[in-house]
């Protein structure tokens, strides 16, 4: 067996044959870790950034996003959905924060908004083209995207799924890309309809990082916190998931040499991994402390933090 994470993973995935993509099967592709493997019904939470103004920051999430406001104080605000209470995005106003920069730094690469199906994705596009704002986009083959940066430089992406019947793999790996979206195919799946905000049903799906070498990211994310790898030969970078998800946490070097975002920096101040009870949490908090991670009690679960620095809050799930 391999004496590095990586190494452990593509020894696992080598023995099974590749073969020509074919539909996933349940069970059949993605590598667990030796030891704790979080649930399947582990999921993200909210998402907490540090940004620079609180109100320009409103605006743009309010107005470009659109999510509505569901709490509100002093140099916060959380946000979430029309029609839900969940919270989805906290703002934390630091005055001064320095934007983050072209190149970026370790940490946040984006956080990932998923709408609840295709037809919201496309009243979102045709939305962002009459209000004239800039956006990536891309089809993954699991799911097509819209990314945005928000007036701080921190990375959002807005996507939506597609079912996991049209998913494929290679041997154990999920089959993923990066390829031009059909935007005009995305806003026919709208059927006309307006944007009327971010609508109930949408979550957090995932988050990605900007990190300094994957191996050590996996020993973190794989090995520590108990995601399993499904996808690891896209360049760069490493793809985990709880339940057979595409991914829940995405882990690349793009930004390698860059420095870590630090107090001074606009940046993700820690997001959520939501499970299902005490006894996962305390699986997860001590799975951590075996690989020489130090996880530190906070608000009924824990706040662990990667060797960048990128903080996780594993905290019980407010709906199980």
């Amino acid at each position: 067996m391999s004496s590095t994470t990586l190494g452990r993973i593509q020894a696992v995935a080598a023995g099974t044959a590749v073969g020509a993509p074919k539909p996933v099967v349940a069970g059949e592709y993605g590598v667990a870790p030796e030891g704790f493997r979080l649930p399947a019904a582990a999921r993200i939470g909210r998402v907490r950034l540090q940004v620079a103004d609180l109100g320009r920051s409103l605006r743009y999430y309010g107005e470009v996003l659109g999510f509505r406001v569901i709490e509100r104080a002093e140099g916060r605000a959380v946000l979430g959905a029309h029609g839900s209470d969940a919270p989805l995005v906290e703002l934390v106003e630091k005055p001064g924060a320095r934007a983050v920069p072209r190149r970026g730094l370790l940490g946040l690469y984006h956080f990932a908004v998923l709408l609840p199906d295709r037809a919201a994705l496309g009243r979102f596009l045709a939305h962002l083209g009459q209000i004239g704002a800039y956006a990536g986009m891309s089809d993954h083959h699991v799911s097509e995207a819209i990314y945005l940066t928000d007036p701080d430089g921190l990375g959002i992406e807005v996507y939506a799924d597609r079912p996991r019947s049209a998913w494929l793999q290679r041997g154990p790996e999920l089959a993923m890309a990066t390829e031009p979206l059909n935007t005009a195919d995305v806003i026919r799946a709208a059927g006309g309809e307006p944007w009327t905000g971010i609508p109930a049903g949408t979550t957090i799906g995932h988050v990605h990082h900007y990190v300094g070498d994957i191996e050590q990211a996996a020993r973190f994310y794989h090995q520590g916190l108990g995601f399993d790898a499904v996808v690891w030969s896209y360049p760069g970078a490493l793809f985990l998931s709880a339940g057979g998800y595409h991914h829940h946490v995405g882990l690349n070097t793009w930004a390698a040499g860059s420095p870590a975002a630090t107090d001074g920096d606009a940046r993700l101040l820690h997001w959520e991994l939501l499970l299902p009870g005490a006894a996962a949490i305390e699986g997860a908090a001590e799975s951590l402390r075996a690989g020489g991670f130090a996880p530190e009690p906070a608000e009924g679960g824990w706040i662990a933090r990667d060797p960048w620095g990128i903080a996780v809050r594993i905290a019980p799930d407010p709906a199980a």
